[in-house]
């Protein structure tokens, strides 16, 4: 695993707010290499141009020949619908699939009221611009799960790695009612049907820099019998303690439950930016089910300190761009509450 963790950062931002569909905030990307030549980058993002006005984000794309300059593609690739109510304000962290009759298949997680528990829906397309939302949620479980992850296995089989939520309080605040985010696994035979396998793969809260749970956790198989499983997640930690943390808009009971229209992008950034920091990390595992942890692989200066990943790095995803070579996309967000796309590539010189 030693060669996994020397990453080295690409300068400038892949991706930022540029239109009035994303000006506000962009985070989770999901890397897609295109069969016919490029890169499909789709991502989170809320601005002025939103569906609704309580909608909370929806998943957009952007295409690139080379996986370094993107030009974002037209309209929404897939939004939240009121009339569902686990999917009523948000959707978003998606992973990309494609089926074997050629469809492409993309997993997310969607957002009702705050009084709901996230769960894992998908969504069908031929050409990974006019998505079909499925019928029915994929996932669902603990207090809420999200930030879907898929990897195939043999015979069809996938295994879908997210975070499961478990609430201490229902009756307390944000740091309260979001007292545990863990990464748990699923498997499916058909990737419609999916069966949580016991235990956990991550425990939050192990460590001072996961005092605020796990966002995101992709792995890559080994090439070869004998050779560890590779997991890359995304860990918060707390704001110190004493600080005065802005809840979020996504946590805010009695919000949703008066159904009042707030400036999401502004109150969720004012909240990421009081005193939390997210990072990136490693871990091995001989089977992809009992992980050990290993180092941090990307992290920003901290408050005060300067570059785009300054305060957060997280929810990555990975795209292999040569035998054994991986480029990372991943949310970044700096000192000042800017959120964009940033990208490293795996280090294997000396």
């Amino acid at each position: 695993m030693e060669i996994m963790n020397r990453w080295r950062k690409e300068p400038g931002a892949r991706l930022q707010g540029s239109r009035p569909l994303d000006s506000s905030k962009v985070q989770a990307p999901c890397i897609v290499r295109v069969p016919a030549g490029g890169y499909r980058l789709f991502y989170t993002a809320v601005g002025p141009a939103k569906p609704f006005a309580t909608c909370q984000g929806y998943i957009l794309s952007a295409f690139s020949q080379d996986g370094l300059e993107f030009q974002t593609e037209p309209g929404i690739r897939l939004a939240p619908q009121p009339a569902l109510r686990h999917m009523a304000l948000r959707v978003l962290a998606p992973t990309i699939v494609q089926c074997g009759d050629g469809r492409w298949r993309m997993y997310f997680e969607s957002r009702g009221s705050a009084n709901r528990p996230t769960v894992i829906c998908s969504a069908v397309s031929d050409d990974m611009l006019q998505w079909e939302h499925e019928d029915g949620i994929r996932l669902q479980g603990f207090a809420g799960v999200g930030g879907p992850r898929l990897l195939a296995l043999t015979n069809d089989r996938c295994r879908l790695y997210c975070f499961a939520s478990e609430f201490l309080s229902e009756t307390g605040g944000q740091a309260d009612r979001r007292s545990s985010q863990s990464v748990v696994s699923t498997v499916s035979p058909d990737g419609l049907n999916f069966e949580f396998e016991p235990s956990y793969r991550m425990r939050d809260k192990q460590a001072d820099y996961d005092t605020a749970g796990i966002t995101a956790a992709e792995v890559i198989r080994p090439r070869a019998s004998g050779e560890d499983w590779t997991m890359f997640y995304s860990a918060w930690q707390d704001a110190p303690a004493g600080t005065v943390v802005p809840p979020h808009p996504s946590l805010d009971r009695d919000a949703a439950t008066a159904g009042v229209s707030v400036d999401f992008a502004t109150a969720s950034i004012a909240s990421d930016v009081a005193g939390y920091r997210s990072r990136i990390y490693v871990a091995s595992s001989p089977d992809g089910l009992t992980w050990q942890r290993g180092d941090c692989v990307i992290e920003g200066a901290g408050y005060g300190g300067e570059g785009i990943d300054a305060v957060h790095a997280e929810d990555m995803s990975l795209v292999e761009i040569d035998t054994g070579e991986y480029r990372m996309y991943y949310a970044a967000c700096d000192r000042a509450g800017n959120w964009r796309i940033a990208s490293a590539v795996r280090n294997s010189g000396q």
